[in-house]
């Protein structure tokens, strides 16, 4: 008998090493995912703005463009922005150009649609042609934005958020809409890609940044004020830095970060103050989504620091070709605005896989609603024939000082679409409802040495 204990004890040891073994796996292939992101360098040649401006421009579109051309043609280089104050178009990244922001520079940004060119893009998922981002390129590589200098996209109510310069587009039976309702609708109705085309006075607030289908990126410390719609917009990207940036924006549908349908993408040491997701990790929506069919897939955040926004990371809600394998570490997030801390939110019309989300040592001061938010039926969608599925959710080294929940779990009813939820080595307090109920549809939570306003947790939850 004696000997069979010792056996058990053995084999349980052994089970116990074998977890933590694996259990630090996700770790070690962050850090190999980490390595592999590489940022691209640039030969040591300098193109300045000034030096391609004529005195009878009022702008500087076409100096910064002429230089950027110039860089090009001579196999690459920095774009520099000199100090001062200098008014722009939309600009155009090419291949092997840095656009350097000096610490003075502050860049600022036309806001008559009128001289915006159309570009192929998208818009919260959906294919189309629509006003050119303020920066742009398309199947470029080994590019980047750098530099200690300002960014002003100059949206506000007097321009791209005025109502009624957005309510533009009228139905048949005389209603009016904005343009995205416009875009949905020829979503929904599967008009082809080449006719959603949004130009001039009906186009879409466009992106700040938006690199489309480029590898070999880096952005790194300049500041973004006052964006029309989201801020940082990788899509179709390989190999993308993103750091020390600050993304100070509070306008409508100001996501800070969101690298979609993106590989190998690093977030770090970057200042979030957003009016929608600090960050929201993203793969296409609804039909889009499954033209294409494509991931969202090793991303990385990592010493970011979050205030304002309606979550720290977001993955979806167009999230529809996928999302795996999203580590974030070592982040502040504190804001009464900033309402969830994690979240993952599809609808069952949308659908979309996310697995392997890992997350440790996250400091949270406080946040509006929940540490831990997982929304599947978003809009109010309840049913639908694309249930999405979320599972492999690791959280562990988390502490906050004050929200109005640990976990709120909105799935579906009748059927389970939400498991294998673990969280280790976290505290919980000033919890405003600290019992774990706010959960439907979510099949097998795990505790391990979880504090909710000083009570324990431990074990599976069902």
């Amino acid at each position: 008998m004696k000997k069979l204990f010792y056996l058990f004890l053995v084999s349980l040891s052994v089970f116990i090493c074998s977890c933590k073994e694996k259990e630090s796996d996700h770790w070690k292939e962050m850090a190999d995912v980490y390595h592999a992101i590489v940022a691209p360098v640039f030969p040591d040649r300098e193109f300045i703005i000034t030096d391609y401006h004529t005195p009878e421009d009022t702008l500087y579109t076409e100096a910064i463009r002429k230089a950027i051309e110039h860089c090009a043609a001579e196999g690459g280089g920095r774009v520099v922005i000199p100090q001062g104050e200098f008014l722009t178009g939309p600009i155009r990244l090419r291949s092997h150009v840095n656009l350097h922001l000096a610490d003075s520079a502050r860049l600022l940004f036309v806001t008559d649609p009128n001289l915006f060119d159309v570009v192929r893009t998208r818009i919260e998922g959906i294919d189309c042609y629509n006003l050119s981002p303020l920066i742009y390129a398309y199947e470029e590589n080994h590019i980047a934005i750098t530099g200690n200098g300002v960014m002003d996209g100059q949206a506000s109510e007097d321009n791209w958020f005025g109502r009624a310069k957005r309510m533009r587009q009228t139905l048949p039976d005389g209603t009016r809409i904005d343009e995205k309702t416009r875009l949905y609708g020829m979503k929904a109705d599967q008009l082809p890609f080449e006719e959603r085309i949004f130009r001039g006075e009906m186009g879409i607030r466009p992106q700040f940044i938006n690199l489309y289908k480029c590898k070999d990126i880096l952005l790194e410390g300049f500041t973004l004020h006052r964006s029309p719609f989201w801020l940082i917009h990788p899509l179709l990207c390989e190999n993308v830095t993103v750091r020390g940036v600050k993304m100070i924006s509070h306008g409508n549908n100001n996501d800070g970060c969101d690298p979609e349908s993106c590989r190998n993408v690093l977030i770090e040491d970057c200042y979030f103050d957003t009016g929608d997701d600090c960050i929201a990790i993203k793969s296409g929506r609804d039909e889009d989504g499954r033209f294409w069919n494509i991931p969202c897939e090793n991303i990385i955040v990592r010493n970011c620091v979050m205030k304002d926004g309606h979550a720290g990371v977001a993955i979806g809600s167009e999230v529809t070709g996928g999302c795996y394998n999203v580590w974030v570490e070592n982040c502040r997030m504190d804001s009464p605005h900033l309402d969830r801390i994690i979240r993952i939110k599809s609808s069952a019309e949308r659908g979309g896989e996310v697995k392997n989300v890992y997350v440790r040592r996250i400091e949270v001061g406080e946040c509006r609603q929940s540490i831990l938010g997982m929304e599947l039926k978003y809009w109010k969608v309840t049913d639908g024939p694309y249930p999405p599925y979320f599972h492999n959710i690791h959280l562990e080294h988390i502490t906050s000082n004050k929200s109005q929940y640990v976990m709120h779990l909105d799935g579906f009813d009748n059927k389970i679409r939400v498991r294998d939820i673990y969280m280790k080595d976290c505290v919980f307090n000033g919890v405003a409802h600290p019992d774990i109920h706010m959960i439907v549809g979510v099949e097998n939570i795990q505790f391990d040495n979880v504090k909710v306003n000083g009570k324990k947790y431990e074990g599976i939850y069902d």
